[in-house]
């Protein structure tokens, strides 16, 4: 029996693992705060802010596509599937700062922005 094998870009630890989750590589594209992420059981992400307590538990149903051994891609989202989560954190991003000023003018603008977060972990994958 051949195992699909997948590679992914683990950028928080910047190395290249192997995920192998029962011999085929199962992941899921859901979309949240505006956004679309490639999860895999195990992983843990920073989404837009949920507003949930540390350890609190949340699902995401908007799965886009699933691949199970099989790719399951959804119009728009695929019924009945979805991601369970637990919250590990919620934080502010590093401060991006903006700086505006007019030439010749006398005019400077500095603004800062932290942009807030929610740390979730993929706990399962429900097809």
């Amino acid at each position: 029996m051949p195992l699909n094998v997948g590679f992914k870009l683990d950028f928080k630890h910047q190395f290249w693992r192997v995920m192998i989750i029962g011999g085929i590589l199962m992941y899921a594209i859901i979309a949240t705060g505006g956004k679309q992420y490639k999860v895999s059981e195990g992983d843990i992400i920073r989404v837009e802010k949920l507003g949930k307590a540390d350890g609190e538990a949340v699902t995401f149903d908007q799965v886009l596509a699933l691949n199970d051994g099989e790719l399951k891609i959804g119009t728009p989202t695929v019924t009945g599937a979805s991601v369970s989560a637990s919250v590990l954190r919620e934080g502010k991003a590093k401060k991006v700062i903006v700086y505006k000023y007019k030439p010749k003018k006398g005019h400077h603008k500095k603004n800062g922005h932290r942009q807030q977060y929610t740390e979730v972990k993929i706990e399962k994958i429900n097809a």
